[in-house]
């Protein structure tokens, strides 16, 4: 067996889609089907049970990933590491991240980096609420975790890690705040929370919509530029705030109630650099964070989210 059939393997194990792994390694899902195929030839049993709505692993295909995994995984540490010394990955990388969630997954891979590839140092910083990509063009930053869209041509943006539903934030006391649920629809006349500074009308749009699905207006709240005022405005009744429900867990406060909302479009992150300034640091950063991001809670990898 060749390392192309272990690495579709242990794609295949995580996705159990033929699909999305063809996809990931940039092959037709005809040669995923084969590399497996041949892998089973050698093993001499089936690692993977296929009907036309699932794939499985089998007991043996489950133990044989979490026998292959930490070796095959050793394996690409070790050549990141060599490659990394050949070519010069060193220095500081800066990196900034715009959410609770985003920085717990910046920081997790910065802990897989350390072991990889020690040489290359890595500094975080909360990007801006009200200046989402301004310390990125001005060089604070070499790439940032963010929530898209983005349609920014000189900033180019990786492929989606983490997606989350939304949650709508109010006042412990507001009419809303006994719902199990609420949608879009029900945003209608309640003041939201809006972002001062220099942000692109379409992210505002898209993070904090004007109008309901069926166009009716929801009314504009109190602007803020940083999280922590924007909380304290709901604790006070001020308006309501539209967010990833991760704040539920990170930024749980008395005052405050955390309503799902249904119906709605997931909110989307990826890494994000200047168009003009990729480099092999990025990219080793980019591939750490992928791994990572499989295992994140409450986020979800792998859904399609629009950009």
């Amino acid at each position: 067996m060749d390392q192309n059939e272990l690495e579709c393997f242990l794609v295949l194990a995580e996705e159990l889609h033929f699909g999305r792994t063809a996809t990931r390694l940039h092959l037709s899902r005809a040669r995923v089907s084969q590399l497996i195929q041949k892998l089973e030839r050698h093993v001499g049993a089936p690692l993977f049970t296929r009907t036309s709505r699932r794939v499985a692993l089998t007991r043996l295909g489950s133990r044989f990933r979490e026998d292959l995994e930490p070796h095959y995984r050793g394996i690409e540490n070790a050549l990141a590491r060599a490659v990394g010394s050949a070519r010069g990955i060193e220095g500081v990388l800066h990196v900034g991240f715009s959410t609770s969630l985003a920085g717990e997954m910046v920081m997790k891979t910065i802990e897989k980096l350390r072991t990889s590839n020690p040489e290359l140092a890595v500094e975080v910083c909360e990007v801006p609420l009200s200046d989402p990509y301004g310390m990125l063009r001005d060089g604070d930053f070499d790439l940032q975790l963010a929530d898209f869209p983005v349609h920014e041509d000189d900033l180019t943006r990786g492929p989606t890690l983490l997606v989350e539903d939304r949650v709508l934030a109010v006042a412990a006391g507001h009419p809303l705040a006994g719902r199990s649920t609420v949608t879009l629809e029900d945003l209608a006349g309640v003041p939201l929370l809006t972002i001062a500074g220099h942000i692109p009308e379409y992210w505002l749009e898209h993070q904090l919509p004007t109008h309901t699905p069926s166009g009716r207006p929801i009314g504009p709240g109190p602007s803020v530029t940083n999280f922590q005022e924007a909380l304290t405005l709901v604790a006070g009744g001020k308006g309501a705030l539209l967010s990833g429900a991760h704040i539920a867990r990170y930024h749980g406060r008395p005052g405050i109630s955390y309503i799902p909302v249904e119906g709605d479009s997931p909110l989307g992150y990826s890494l994000m650099w200047r168009s003009d300034d990729g480099n092999r640091a990025i990219e080793l950063f980019g591939r750490l964070a992928h791994e990572i991001a499989r295992d994140m809670a409450p986020a979800r990898p792998g859904k399609a989210v629009p950009a």
